[in-house]
């Protein structure tokens, strides 16, 4: 316990050497920015600025994207509240009864209670990654080759499955990421695949050009279509969190914080089934049930400290078995490997204060969300009324820049407007993004693992379902692709539905 304090400390002194704090200061606005215009989401911002930290050094790279993450779950609270809109997924469920509360006069209450939620959120999801994240770190160096390549298919199996909607189109979202990160020469004899002689195919596509296309340029597409919003009024009552609001609903912070960094922790699930879960737990616990959908204290708080606390909980898994939690995770990811750091249970063990470290950005990042939550209102209502017809050229410009400025390669950018297209299909035909970025990232982990596999066994699959760990998460993998089977789904649920009397 001594070492661990010291070592967060440590972090805290790491955080703020060196100006990192003008950086959190810049970094955590441009997020709450980004999430709180509707359709620029936490991936895409996290992507984005991955392509404009490659001079900064790796720590402070780390910074800034982390301060963004947490920015952007919680500025998507703002469009919700006031436009009916959410600005990120996540805070689709803020919109129940954020809203409503607008209607009623309260839209500087609701953002109140959005602040305080936001900020318990993340402060209880970053305290249960400074207490978990090394002990399960160390458990994790219990996976080899075949239980790796387990944890990247359940990964990609529970997003598909769970992500929402038809779990049909989350497999086929999954499996078409698994299918872009086969393209390029694989990892033990550098055969080309799927290159048909092409030299640019064969080194592979690039996954921030493909991210940034999956979520930026498709975004870009999404609002050329897409109608005009404006703010339900411009009049703010105060935004100050009212104690009472908070200590009222204790239990309720506390269990969606728990259930938030649960989700959160499961490969590919993320903020969005964190606020709806914590949402919908807060309602059947609720003895104010009427009330919800309608302006409800105790729902916007469930919903808010639920996304947030699942921020720090998507990173646990990121660092611990370099597998993310979330699609911002995954991006995230993705930076640090970029940046020359190694997640994986190896962590734990050759850098263990960086976990530490990554503890002290969230909590910094906490503080300044919730300084700009209080008094950045009206400059950020000011920001919202901004026309997106004028917006967007100025984000697809930011993704060509980012797409080129990786490898200064031209083929990125036709990577990046080939990514966008196929997005913008998939969106309009309702597939779900998460499993798609999940498939993407975790390809290359499961393509190595699975070849490393079967050279250390001989190409014996035995192993793959015999040692103990692969066992288990063969079964669960299993059980997660029969959940979502809709005859198997309703049976499994009809048998745990209690008999009527």
């Amino acid at each position: 316990m001594t070492d661990a304090l010291s070592m967060l400390a440590g972090g805290f002194g790491h955080v703020f050497s060196g100006g990192a704090a003008f950086h959190a200061l810049w970094a955590t606005l441009i997020g709450i920015v980004i999430g709180a215009l509707p359709g620029l989401t936490a991936t895409m911002g996290v992507a984005l600025l991955t392509t404009l930290t490659f001079g900064l050094g790796s720590d402070v790279a780390m910074l800034v994207l982390v301060c963004v993450y947490v920015g952007a779950i919680y500025g998507g609270s703002r469009s919700a509240i006031l436009l009916n809109i959410p600005g990120t997924p996540a805070s689709a469920a803020s919109t129940l009864d954020g809203f409503p509360l607008a209607r009623q006069g309260l839209a500087g209450r609701a953002m109140g209670i959005s602040t305080a939620g936001s900020w318990l959120g993340t402060l209880f999801g970053a305290l249960m990654l400074a207490l978990f994240a090394p002990s399960f770190g160390e458990f994790a160096l219990q996976f080899g080759s075949y239980e790796m390549a387990w944890v990247a298919l359940f990964g990609i199996v529970i997003a598909g499955s769970l992500s929402g909607g038809d779990p049909l189109k989350g497999y086929i979202a999954g499996f078409l990421g698994l299918f872009v990160a086969t393209i390029g020469q694989e990892a033990n004899h550098a055969y080309a695949r799927f290159a048909y002689g092409n030299a640019d195919l064969a080194g592979g596509l690039g996954l921030l050009p493909v991210l940034v296309g999956v979520f930026g340029v498709a975004e870009v597409l999404s609002a050329m279509r897409g109608p005009a919003v404006r703010a339900v009024s411009s009049k703010i009552d105060s935004v100050i969190p009212r104690i009472r609001d908070v200590t009222t609903y204790w239990r309720t912070i506390l269990r969606s914080g728990a259930l938030g960094t649960f989700i959160g922790a499961m490969p590919g699930l993320g903020e969005d089934i964190a606020a709806w879960t914590s949402y919908a737990a807060a309602k059947r616990a609720s003895a104010e049930r009427e009330k919800f959908g309608k302006g409800s204290i105790e729902g916007l708080m469930a919903a808010e400290t639920g996304e947030s606390a699942c921020v720090p909980g998507a990173i646990i898994p990121v660092l611990t078995l370099a597998v993310p939690g979330s699609a911002p995770a995954a991006v995230l990811m993705a930076a640090m490997m970029i940046h020359g750091l190694n997640p994986g249970p190896m962590l734990a063990i050759t850098a263990p204060e960086f976990i530490y470290q990554i503890v002290a950005m969230l909590i910094v990042a906490d503080v300044v969300k919730l300084f700009y939550g209080l008094v950045l209102v009206r400059p950020l209502l000011w920001i919202l009324l901004i026309p997106r017809e004028r917006l967007m050229p100025v984000v697809f410009v930011l993704c060509t820049v980012g797409a080129f400025a990786i490898t200064s390669r031209l083929f990125d950018i036709w990577v990046m407007l080939g990514a966008g297209l196929v997005g913008f299909v998939l969106r309009e035909l309702r597939f779900p993004m998460a499993p798609l970025v999940l498939g993407i990232v975790l390809g290359d982990l499961l393509d190595k693992n699975l070849l490393r596999g079967l050279v250390l066994s001989g190409g014996d699959i035995t192993p793959f379902f015999t040692r103990p760990i692969s066992m288990v998460l063969c079964a669960l993998t299993l059980a997660a692709a029969l959940w979502s089977v809709p005859g198997v789904g309703a049976l499994l649920r009809r048998r745990q539905a209690p008999m009527p009397k």
